[in-house]
């Protein structure tokens, strides 16, 4: 069987990632491209790395065009998302790649985005423990935030286990440009992020911080307190985390190695490297694949894992991809099994 899917946001980076991803998938069919400002526009304008959809005309991001497709990614911007969901057809599998549905406390939403709260789907990170029985046979489904990805794939098998300590979590990461999207911001040209790094949303105040404690408190099963500071780093895409925690008395190097292989021996995207070798963001670029390592500092009590994945195809559109794969019934990795590029 092939499926028809819709992209919304074709024009920026995520809708751009999401269609590179479809035009390789067998099992799919892509229907109607839509954007705002760019309708009417030729998709190969805006997307030139897109050759086989280079004819493809941009239409106006509405329900209409939307709908009567099996599936629907949006690529919008926060609130835009759930506004266009609440219209379309509930036996439709919507996939939304912003942050409208991520969050399943409403205070939290308020308090970090300002707006009402829409509601939580399930969420798109099928490596979390029990995530893929909410993905299977889903009709909505919200992909995780690229920071997130990574943190919570980072930590999320020393909280399962039972071996970290709850507060004092402390997590740095450093993302390319492509995650602010693709509008133009002076602060992201390239005379001014080349040959720099700079900090943003310090003291807590990014938005991407509740929702790594709603994951890595589902792991733990009980509420977990993070340090979240990102960083903005001299890359057009990647991520590379590194993410620290206490390690509960009587736990040793061994057993927290035991714990993150045996969470990821058997997952196709999620690869702990082996001893010694440390992940870059280079060695996952263009790929669904996640790579990271974790070493436990004896002196600090510490683990400290460092975890690398491309922000836009594991981070956003390779997430959403894998988990309407699930949603559909098809095998996991299905057009998404595929190597980084190198060098």
């Amino acid at each position: 069987m092939t499926y028809s899917v819709a992209v919304s946001g074709a024009s920026g980076y995520a809708g751009g990632e999401a269609l590179r991803l479809l035009s390789a998938h067998p099992g799919v069919r892509i229907g109607a491209v839509t954007a705002h400002s760019n309708a009417g526009t030729r998709l190969g304008e805006l997307q030139p790395h897109l050759h086989s959809l280079h004819e493809h005309l941009l239409e106006e991001t509405t329900a209409e065009n939307l709908a009567g497709h099996d599936v629907v990614i949006l690529a919008l911007p926060h609130g835009a998302s759930a506004q266009m969901a609440s219209q379309l057809p509930e036996g439709t599998l919507v996939i939304d790649a912003g942050a409208d549905h991520r969050l399943e406390d409403s205070r939290a939403w308020e308090k970090f985005y300002g707006t009402t709260h829409a509601g939580s789907w399930p969420y798109g990170l099928p490596e979390l423990p029990g995530q893929r029985e909410q993905l299977r046979g889903a009709t909505r489904i919200a992909v995780p935030g690229c920071y997130p990805t990574s943190a919570m794939l980072a930590l999320q098998p020393g909280f399962a286990d039972g071996l970290l300590e709850h507060d004092d979590v402390v997590i740095v990461a450093a993302s390319g440009a492509s995650g602010a999207g693709k509008a133009l911001k002076p602060h992201l040209m390239g005379a001014e992020v080349m040959g720099g790094m700079s900090p943003y949303g310090v003291g807590g105040g990014h938005r991407h911080t509740p929702e790594i404690e709603q994951g890595l408190s589902a792991a733990a099963g009980a509420p977990v307190h993070i340090s979240f500071t990102p960083t903005l780093a001299p890359m057009s895409r990647g991520i590379l985390a590194t993410a620290t925690a206490k390690v509960k008395p009587g736990t040793d190097a061994a057993r927290l190695r035991e714990a993150w292989t045996n969470a990821y021996d058997n997952e196709p995207f999620v690869h702990v490297l082996p001893e010694g070798q440390w992940p870059s963001t280079k060695a996952v670029l263009g790929s669904n694949h996640v790579l990271m390592q974790l070493a436990f500092d004896e002196h600090a009590s510490r683990v400290v894992v460092s975890c690398a994945v491309d922000n836009l195809t594991k981070g956003t559109a390779g997430g959403a991809v894998q988990s309407m794969n699930l949603a559909l019934g098809l095998d996991e990795a299905t057009g998404l099994d595929f190597a980084a590029v190198a060098p």
